[in-house]
């Protein structure tokens, strides 16, 4: 097993390298991840949706959910809220801040895409209302709505902090993760813990809702709802403004910067 010292110099050394990707290939690997959490995303409302107990449903969906995360840690994907880690390899003089920023707009960006394309084909089959037989007699498309009204509604500070709170979980599953080196049960169980500690008290990760707002918004079109009525303004400024500067703060200043500090500060080898 890998100690906090040895990771903090792994992750530098895999920062410095996602720093120089090609824009090419960050972004088709952003759009994998995207659709990677967005698959998580579906799994968690399917599996948790028709419990009654508040409780016992968010326990469900916070065990689904980190399979998203799953998938982008083992399949090599691009997640910015992760990715929000190559502060440590910029502060250690192992990578430009330009290459830091390049990574995170395209990985944005892809991610967006990536969750766009999930939402709409999900949107458009197991709950599609027109459909001939879609999942759950339809119940399903109530729960999209559902979620995504209330992300809308959670109000910027509210929004920024649970964002915070997120990525500063996110960040610490990969961190652990890399502690379990080559052993991928290990690196699969150790990032499902934070996960699902996030899922569970309900903060926001800004890629998940890159899916779950959407996905929402297409179910409210479908039901007759007006594209010009939707609540745009909640979407961004309620929600994936507060959520993405939270989730940045979270990650790259919570878990980077005092990992950073504790194991790297003053040591450039």
């Amino acid at each position: 097993m890998n100690s906090p010292a040895e990771i903090a110099r792994l992750y530098v050394d895999l920062g410095s390298q996602k720093a120089k990707l090609p824009s090419g290939k960050i972004f088709v690997l952003s759009v994998l991840a995207g659709m990677f959490i967005a698959m998580g995303g579906i799994g968690s409302t399917v599996a948790s949706f028709g419990i009654e107990s508040a409780a016992l449903a968010r326990v469900v969906s916070a065990l689904v959910f980190p399979i998203g995360l799953s998938l982008v840690l083992v399949g090599g994907a691009e997640l910015f809220t992760g990715n929000n880690l190559m502060l440590m390899p910029v502060l250690q003089k192992r990578a430009k801040i330009s290459g830091m920023l390049r990574n995170w707009i395209i990985v944005y960006l892809g991610n967006f895409v990536g969750s766009l394309i999930i939402a709409f084909l999900i949107a458009f089959s197991i709950a599609n209302p027109a459909s001939s037989a879609p999942l759950y007699g339809g119940k399903l498309t109530q729960a999209f709505i559902q979620t995504a009204w209330t992300k809308v509604n959670l109000g910027f500070g509210d929004a920024f902090i649970r964002g915070i709170l997120c990525n500063f979980m996110v960040c610490l599953a990969v961190w652990i993760s890399m502690a379990a080196s080559a052993d991928l049960s290990g690196k699969i169980i150790a990032l499902y813990l934070p996960v699902f500690l996030f899922v569970l008290c309900g903060f926001e990760h800004c890629v998940a809702n890159m899916y779950f707002i959407p996905v929402g918004f297409i179910a409210m079109v479908q039901g007759g709802t007006p594209l010009a009525e939707l609540p745009w303004f909640g979407f961004l400024v309620g929600n994936m403004i507060p959520v993405t500067l939270g989730n940045l703060v979270g990650g790259a200043g919570f878990t980077g910067i005092l990992y950073w500090y504790t194991y790297l500060q003053g040591n450039r080898e």
